[in-house]
């Protein structure tokens, strides 16, 4: 009986060391990499850089003072819509004391004159009715009356325009109603009631009253790296995006490239402007940043593959292509225009092959990160 115990043990022995040195033997045999499989797809292909700027109206002009003084109305407010020769503010002249005290005396000297004239034109008068005096000597005095009077006459104008901004030969014309040059919407109205403002002159811009801009046509204005200038042209369309507006796209069409770039932060940039094509909704306010897609090459509805799963070797591109249930052929493709994440396939396979992938290991540690 003891013999058959031991028996029993031994062989129970010998069984449990044999499934161990199996069970070893299996951890330790590599499992075969199960690879996941890609079809080629049919995608547009767009090649572009990007500039970053804002959108700005195309025609934004200041509306400066024609005289000193200070803003005694504001008839318009940011934001509303004016025509041409619209009345955008009044301004109250504070004449210049010394001009003002040279032009009252001048008035005066001319009444003087002109009071002494008259006499003496008076007189000549009936003197040559009486035929006292010859013809020539009346036309004279005739001449030096015409003349004070004319002299008095721009005398109390010269008054008028230091004074008032405006005299009678004026008319409604008037230099202290200051307006709008263009037709627009008024941007910003950067005085208020009360300011003083200066007149614009040959040493002197002047006060801006008001910006008026053409909203109907904005343009945008950006700037690219000196890397990137040299692979766009006039002409060229871009995709702009607006950072107020989601999940629109406007188009516009690259009008300018400025031929010297300015140093920024170490790096060279060029401006560039584009035309907007603009939509009768939403409504772009200027100053709006933006990020504008430059169109370098672009093909539409093309065979492509994603770059990841193409293999450079000796200036040749290959992909894996399933022969076999997980069986690959290397296979060689002509490649064309890539975008960075999709790459154009001219010719080496078809939109029916599959191509291999990343294993299904990786994939599955990618989707649980």
């Amino acid at each position: 009986m003891k013999k058959i115990i031991k028996i029993v043990v031994g062989v129970a022995l010998l069984f449990v060391f044999g499934w161990t040195l199996y069970f070893l033997y299996q951890k330790s045999e590599p499992k075969p990499v199960v690879y996941q499989t890609e079809l080629p797809l049919v995608t547009n292909i767009i090649k572009k850089t990007v500039a970053t700027g804002s959108v700005v109206p195309k025609k934004e002009i200041a509306i400066k003072a024609k005289v000193s003084g200070i803003i005694e109305k504001i008839y318009v407010e940011a934001g509303k819509f004016v025509k041409e020769g619209d009345v955008i503010a009044r301004v109250k002249i504070i004449p210049d004391m010394v001009n003002l005290n040279n032009a009252e005396s001048r008035v005066n000297r001319g009444q003087i004159n002109f009071e002494n004239i008259k006499l003496e034109f008076a007189r000549s008068k009936k003197l040559y009715e009486s035929k006292v005096i010859p013809e020539t000597e009346f036309l004279s005095a005739q001449l030096n009356y015409k003349t004070a009077e004319e002299e008095l006459d721009a005398a109390e104008n010269n008054l008028a325009l230091i004074k008032e901004g405006s005299n009678k030969k004026m008319g409604t014309l008037t230099n202290t109603l200051v307006r709008s040059t263009i037709t627009g919407m008024v941007l910003d109205v950067p005085v208020k009631e009360g300011n003083s403002v200066i007149e614009s002159n040959t040493f002197n811009e002047g006060t801006t009253i008001a910006s008026v801009a053409d909203m109907g046509e904005m343009i945008f204005e950006g700037k690219v790296d000196e890397s990137e200038v040299g692979k766009i042209k006039t002409g060229m369309d871009l995709i702009l995006k607006i950072g107020a507006i989601e999940n629109k796209d406007f188009k516009a069409k690259l009008a300018y490239i400025a031929p010297k770039g300015v140093e920024e932060n170490g790096a060279i940039q060029f401006q560039i402007k584009a035309s907007v094509t603009l939509d009768e909704n939403p409504f772009i306010r200027a100053g709006y940043s933006a990020n504008a897609d430059i169109v370098l090459e672009r093909r539409d509805s093309v065979l492509a593959i994603k770059e990841s799963l193409l293999t450079i070797s000796a200036d040749s591109s290959f992909v894996e292509v399933e022969s076999g249930v997980q069986k690959f052929e290397k296979k060689q493709i002509k490649t064309g225009l890539s975008d960075g994440i999709n790459i154009e396939v001219l010719e080496g396979i078809s939109k029916t092959d599959k191509l291999k992938g990343l294993p299904e290991v990786e994939v599955k540690m990618m989707d649980s990160n």
